[in-house]
């Protein structure tokens, strides 16, 4: 895991003239490396659908895994950590999933006890996957350094502004993968200098729409090259739409990376279960964006691998008819035909009205020196 931090950059900016960290390019998570050029690295967001049982997390772990997500992903805080205990209008969520419910008695259904968190991190290694979470302030990141010692951390996009909390994530000298959300772009760059004035080596910069669930038509998708081309950090997709078009869309936009809410079943509820990708639907998204990644290739002009095993069926001059030595070699006795062992059809101008070296027999190819 890189140590140093990045070189700078002078950044042109529409909000700012100061300098912006230019971020490692890839960066390693455990046995994982992350970052541009890289296959996608697949978080499954377990959030608040356990339903406050530990067993059905231990259960949406397993699911991942065999789901082929790369990581999970917690949440640590708690109401007190995140909200009042008010009962004020501010505090009363409006229209969508939530509408109505209180923030204090939200954020209790939903929270992940705290005492859950490390033994969740060892179920999920020994299931191959990364355990990471999302700390809300910073008593969250004290106790996830204490207790959990995650690879990797992520911001909420929620938490984009929240200087102390970054501070204290970007002390921890681990790499960070930032949702950038409602953020403006000098929110963004607050934040990124922010981190990297902390200690934080590594970046990814996450496209998302905050809102839940989320319509692709909203999502600016093209904005994801902007991002990672202005900050200069890794580009990736936070994405709470309940289809796979836009995660196939960052992919061919160069994202590396991808997190998606997951739950085992949206029927039995849950807090965010109403824009979680069952297992079956992550999985199907894992192979499609894994396969989508692997055809990008390189940008380079000419045949691929499979190309050229199909060459011998492209065309080439041969010899139509018998042609005797010293004949000319004429539209008569030559053709362009399948396959490719013969004279390349580019030269039949060339070989025309030329004649044979040495006799030529029939439905064989016309080879250099066989005319003079």
């Amino acid at each position: 895991m890189p140590a140093r931090r990045p070189r700078l950059a002078t950044v042109p900016s529409s909000t700012s003239h100061t300098k912006l960290p230019r971020w490692p390019a890839t960066f390693r998570v455990g046995r994982r490396t992350i970052g541009e050029g890289c296959a996608p690295f697949l978080i499954a967001e377990l959030s608040a659908n356990h339903k406050q049982r530990f067993e059905e997390a231990v259960a949406l772990i397993d699911a991942a895994a065999a789901a082929g997500a790369d990581a999970v992903k917690l949440q640590t805080y708690t109401p007190d950590t995140i909200t009042l205990p008010a009962r004020t209008a501010p505090f009363r969520v409006g229209k969508g999933l939530w509408e109505g419910r209180y923030l204090y008695d939200l954020y209790g259904e939903a929270m992940t006890p705290w005492e859950w968190h490390a033994d969740l991190a060892r179920h999920a290694r020994s299931r191959g996957l990364i355990c990471f979470s999302t700390p809300f302030d910073e008593s969250a990141v004290d106790f996830l350094e204490r207790e959990m010692r995650p690879p990797v951390y992520k911001i909420a996009s929620f938490e984009v502004n929240h200087i102390p909390l970054l501070r204290r994530v970007g002390a921890t000298r681990k790499p960070v993968i930032m949702s950038t959300g409602m953020a403006t772009e000098a929110e963004i760059s607050l934040a990124v200098r922010t981190l990297h004035k902390a200690g934080c080596p590594a970046l990814v910069l996450l496209k998302c729409v905050s809102a839940y669930p989320s319509q692709p038509r909203d999502f600016n998708l093209r904005s994801l090259t902007a991002l990672r081309d202005t900050l200069l950090a890794p580009a990736g997709l936070s994405d709470h739409t309940m289809t796979e078009e836009v995660a196939l869309g960052s992919v061919a936009l160069g994202g590396c990376v991808i997190e998606k809410h997951f739950t085992i079943d949206r029927a039995t509820g849950g807090v965010d279960s109403g824009f979680s990708l069952e297992p079956a639907e992550f999985a199907r998204m894992a192979q499609a964006v894994r396969a989508l990644h692997a055809s990008l290739g390189r940008p380079i002009l000419g045949p691929t691998r499979q190309d050229l095993k199909q060459r011998r069926f492209r065309r080439s001059i041969f010899v139509a008819r018998d042609v005797a030595r010293g004949a000319v070699l004429t539209t008569a006795n030559l053709r362009i035909v399948r396959p490719a062992d013969g004279l390349d059809p580019a030269r039949w101008n060339e070989v025309l009205g030329r004649r044979a070296r040495r006799a030529l027999k029939a439905g064989t190819p016309l080879k250099p020196g066989d005319w003079s």
